[in-house]
């Protein structure tokens, strides 16, 4: 018996052996192709249907080669199955070819802008091959678009008619139902902040019966996810680790309007215990030093996601730097005693890998070359996951797409092949905004362009319409200029301000500009501007003499700059961190020669959650070369810098007249107060101290003002159902004799 089971298992196994030895061999078989036969092909002609497969039959043919030529036809989409055999030295081709796309209808939108960008995206896809998981991922672009809108119910029937032509025709009937409006937004658990300064931290909005423009109001699930994100990461940039978003529900008011709660579980406080670096031998610890005294100041400060990414970042470029392209820094989390965490960052060692090709799927709008010129690691480069991540964040923070994904498969040991996934977002704008208060009422608004033409270029035309001032721009921005990193703009702008009334003059001032922008070193940026201006000064019989001696018309072709430190948390209401501006604007070839200088530096600082303690310092100087400084180019301290006075009022005098100086200043400072109004969740209160001072006239010394004004007093921002209203009390402490005070100052503003 025993002696049987061993037969039929040596028998088994010979055969087996006979089978595998036959299957390599014909796996390494290489045939002589002498002629070539193509069929089922309708549409494409034979040499297309070679130059798809890259096969070179100049050279003998292996099943391996025949594999892959069939492979590569695949990826064009245009064939639904390929059959390649060789016999008797007969390459032979047959293909099926897919049905083409002969029109995509759109039923059931009225909406112009709605359809438009609908069109804009099925066009594409007309005359291409039918695939029915790209139609799929279609219609969810096409839902995920009017949805955005405030469509949040609709649905799409999604009809092919078959044509006897080989081709289809797609319709879209679409059943849009009632917009969704966000009605109320809610804040709910153990939340720390106030509603007031989580509800700007999020995207979606409250409807407002102004607000007509904005899409933001409309229910969205995208827009919630984006804002659930939004939450947790300034949660855990504030030391709450384990903080949950625990839910956010949309309950339905009436028909179509909605109130939206996000139910918050912040978690308790961690804080930082023991950062450490570890490098293997094969390293040189000695390049990653400069971060011990980092780790060491880490130790006891409160838990920040964002210090541990600012940190890798650094790591990563520092290894990079060294040539150690297949290391990725990582670093695990361990939490000891409750509410502290050791956090111990390592080198991840890559595989030896190559990228050999990157497919880019779902640019329905947007052009390839767009999303390549992002890619730091290309075709050919070795795989870096540390440079691939950073080339996928900057497809991110392009803000067209609505989602980018990718797929990464190992095409043998040594390559990788690269997919790369992204869904379109409507990318227009249009925004507008008013406010008013004790120091009068302004109007603006503009539309706005992130996309055109699917080029990643940003179109930007804004005005501002007060009392006195006329104000319009139309700017082109290409932020990637020829794949260098760098911004290109160009700005055609154009003013008016009439002082008649209380100054006795008015300018119009009109000119463009074309400049550049970008990071030099780590949070170091530089902005360099080529401009030319027109401007007219005119004058009244109530101007002063110096005002009328400059009357006339001027030419201005200057070149201006700007370098910024900016070690902020983030730039809109920042609680940690410094910015430093240093600007200056040089004329090139001017009728009136003046050099502007200006200084701006911001502190912040958060010792607890609600309590923000800053510091502002505003430094500017103008001096001409050849002659006095033009009256609307003299140095007047913004109203935001100088409370309790009234603006423009404070300064050297000629008369009547407040005529500005050569040499301005201001030094701000200002706290939270966390604890007062405690339970007014839309209510922040503040105190604050400023000082400010111009001096200097370059026409009359004698008309100079050396005295420093300053003020203290309370600020209270307020969102109300009209909108955000800020208001402040300050009581002058030191002031001139010709100062304008102005205790009580209120400004009420929205958008639309």
């Amino acid at each position: 018996m025993k002696n049987n089971f061993f037969y039929k298992f040596n028998y088994r196994f010979c055969i087996f052996i006979v089978i595998l030895f036959f299957s390599n061999l014909n796996l390494s078989y290489a045939a002589n192709i002498k002629s070539i036969n193509i069929s089922g092909n309708e549409r494409l002609s034979n040499e297309t249907i070679l130059l798809f497969s890259e096969l070179d039959i100049s050279n003998d043919l292996n099943v391996n080669d025949l594999n892959e030529a069939i492979k590569k036809l695949y990826q064009t989409d245009y064939f639904e199955d390929i059959q390649m055999l060789i016999e008797n030295e007969v390459l032979k081709i047959s293909v099926i070819e897919n049905p083409i796309i002969q029109t995509i209808t759109i039923n059931g939108i009225k909406n112009k802008s709605i359809l438009d960008k609908i069109n804009e995206i099925t066009k594409k896809s007309e005359k291409y091959p039918f695939l029915i998981h790209k139609i799929s991922d279609q219609k969810n672009l096409l839902l995920n678009i009017v949805r955005a809108n405030g469509f949040y119910f609709a649905k799409i029937d999604t009809k092919i008619k078959d044509n006897k032509n080989n081709s289809v025709d797609i319709i879209y009937d679409f059943e849009l139902k009632e917009r969704a409006k966000i009605q109320k937004i809610n804040f709910i658990g153990k939340k720390i902040f106030k509603d007031s300064k989580l509800r700007n931290l999020i995207v979606s909005e409250e409807n407002k019966p102004w607000k007509f423009i904005t899409a933001n109001k409309y229910l969205d699930q995208n827009r919630i996810d984006l804002d659930k994100n939004l939450l947790t990461n300034y949660y855990r940039s504030k030391g709450y680790y384990n903080v949950l978003i625990k839910s956010s529900t949309a309950k339905v008011i009436d028909n179509d309007n909605f109130e939206l709660t996000f139910n918050i579980d912040s978690g308790k406080k961690y804080f930082f215990n023991k950062v450490s670096l570890n490098v293997s031998d094969q390293y040189d610890r000695e390049s990653f030093s400069v971060f011990d005294s980092i780790f060491n100041k880490l130790e006891g400060e409160v838990y920040s996601l964002n210090s541990i990414n600012k940190i890798i970042k650094e790591i990563d470029k520092i290894a990079l730097q060294k040539e150690f392209v297949f290391i990725n820094a990582m670093y695990n989390e361990t939490i000891i005693d409750n509410n502290k965490i050791n956090i111990e960052i390592f080198f991840d060692e890559l595989e030896k890998t190559f990228v050999e090709q990157i497919n880019i799927f779902g640019n329905f709008i947007t052009e390839e070359k767009v999303i390549r010129n992002s890619l730091i690691v290309d075709e050919g480069d070795p795989y870096n996951k540390i440079l691939f991540n950073k080339s996928i964040n900057k497809i991110k923070g392009k803000n067209i797409f609505q989602s980018v994904e990718t797929k990464i498969t190992n095409k043998d040991k040594n390559n990788k092949i690269i997919d790369i996934i992204i869904e379109e977002k409507p990318t227009g704008e249009i925004f507008a905004g008013a406010g008013t208060g004790t120091s009068g009422t302004t109007l603006g608004g503009g539309i706005k362009e992130n996309n055109y033409l699917g080029r990643g270029i940003i179109l930007d035309t804004n005005f501002t319409i007060s009392e006195e001032e006329i104000k319009g721009k139309f700017k082109v921005i290409n932020p990637n200029f020829k794949n260098s990193d760098k911004s290109l703009n160009t700005t055609i702008e154009s003013s008016n301000s009439d002082y008649m009334a209380i100054s006795g003059y008015k300018t119009s001032r009109t000119g463009f500009n074309i400049g550049t922008g970008f990071e030099q070193y780590s949070n170091v940026f530089v902005n360099l501007d080529l401009s030319n201006y027109y401007e007219k000064l005119e004058t009244s019989d109530s101007a002063s003499e110096i005002k009328k001696k400059q009357e006339g018309d001027y030419f201005e072709n200057l070149l201006s700059y700007t370098v910024s430190l900016n070690s902020l948390d983030q730039n809109f209401q920042p609680t940690e961190g410094s910015l430093a501006k240093f600007s200056q604007v040089l004329p090139l070839y001017s009728d009136d020669n003046t050099i502007e200088n200006t200084i701006n530096f911001s502190k912040y600082y958060s010792p607890t959650d609600n309590l923000v303690l800053s510091g502002k310092l505003f430094m500017r100087a103008v001096n001409s070369i050849d002659d006095n400084v033009r009256v609307s180019k003299r140095v007047y301290i913004p109203s935001s810098k100088l409370r309790g006075f009234e603006s423009g009022k404070i300064g050297p005098k000629d008369g009547e007249e407040y005529i500005g100086g050569n040499y301005g200043t201001a030094l701000n400072f200002n706290s939270t107060l966390p604890n007062i109004l405690s339970g007014f969740e839309n209510i922040d209160l503040s105190i604050f101290l400023d000082a400010a001072n111009i001096w200097e006239v370059d026409y009359d010394s004698s008309l100079d003002s050396s005295k420093i004004r300053s003020s203290t007093g309370v600020a209270v921002n307020w969102f109300t159902p009209v909108g955000p209203l800020s208001f402040s009390y300050a009581i002058p402490l030191s002031e001139a004799s010709s100062d304008k005070t102005e205790s009580f100052r209120f400004r009420l503003g929205t958008s639309f």
